[in-house]
């Protein structure tokens, strides 16, 4: 799915806001830089409030994502149950375990089952070295078609920071590295009942991740992030998007 010989960028909204939304959004990525895989949640299940919008829900959600394959992208959504798998294997190219899963051996499991590419977020608990046991549920189903995401680590409270030698250990364990660029600078619940962000660090350390070595950067893009219903805080406004990506193949070119 990632080819490790080329960049390859995730980017979309966090959370599906509507079917409109995000067919404008992939086309608009797509127009910017050609392919990619597009990544939206049809169900934000570990929003801080109870009040936040968590999207349209799987059948719906699945529903629109099938609709952004159908018009030819490669798409990326998450899941957080067992029974969810199957049905969201049925459309997606990729399915992505949480962060704040990526112990949870039965989902594990059950998602190495479906053959799909698997993409396991580090928990912002976890050490780059514990990706190995995660890696290894998913591969004991005879599915090595992994990809090992660093999203930042726990520091003190409503803070994370990125280690950029855990892209290094991740990547010696033998499976595609992606750096997600835009959860790093999130400040989970940092104000409150939603959590905050620092988006004017999404370009330095994705440039930082991609002289290390990565396959892949993941960023979730909104044209409006003050109006998104999830993660606005911490996205990469949309017309930035062209500048960062040619920043980030051109360090990619000469690290080559």
């Amino acid at each position: 799915m990632l080819n490790e010989n080329c960049l390859t960028l995730i980017a979309g909204p966090c959370v599906i806001e509507s079917e409109e939304h995000v067919h404008f959004l992939a086309r608009e990525i797509r127009k910017h830089v050609g392919d990619f895989i597009f990544k939206a949640s049809f169900d934000k299940a570990n929003r801080s409030s109870v009040k936040s919008y968590r999207g349209p829900g799987m059948n719906e959600g699945l529903r629109i994502l099938a609709g952004l394959k159908h018009a030819g992208f490669r798409v990326l959504t998450d899941v957080h149950e067992t029974s969810q798998v199957e049905a969201v294997a049925e459309v997606v190219d990729i399915i992505q375990i949480p962060a704040f899963l990526c112990r949870q051996t039965d989902l594990l499991v059950e998602a190495g089952r479906t053959g799909c590419t698997v993409n396991i977020k580090k928990g912002q608990f976890a050490s780059p070295h514990d990706m190995r046991n995660a890696a290894e549920k998913v591969a004991s189903t005879g599915n090595r078609n992994i990809i090992l995401t660093e999203r930042g680590t726990t520091f003190g409270y409503n803070n994370l920071v990125v280690d950029m030698r855990g892209l290094v250990i991740m990547r010696e364990l033998g499976y595609p590295v992606v750096f997600d660029a835009t959860h790093s600078v999130q400040t989970p619940s940092g104000l409150g009942s939603v959590s905050g962000g620092q988006p004017e660090f999404i370009e330095p350390l994705a440039r930082a991740a991609v002289a290390v070595g990565v396959a892949g950067v993941f960023v979730e893009v909104h044209e409006e992030p003050a109006r998104a219903k999830s993660d606005g805080a911490n996205a990469l406004r949309l017309e930035l998007l062209p500048k960062f990506w040619r920043s980030l193949q051109g360090i990619a070119k000469a690290c080559a």
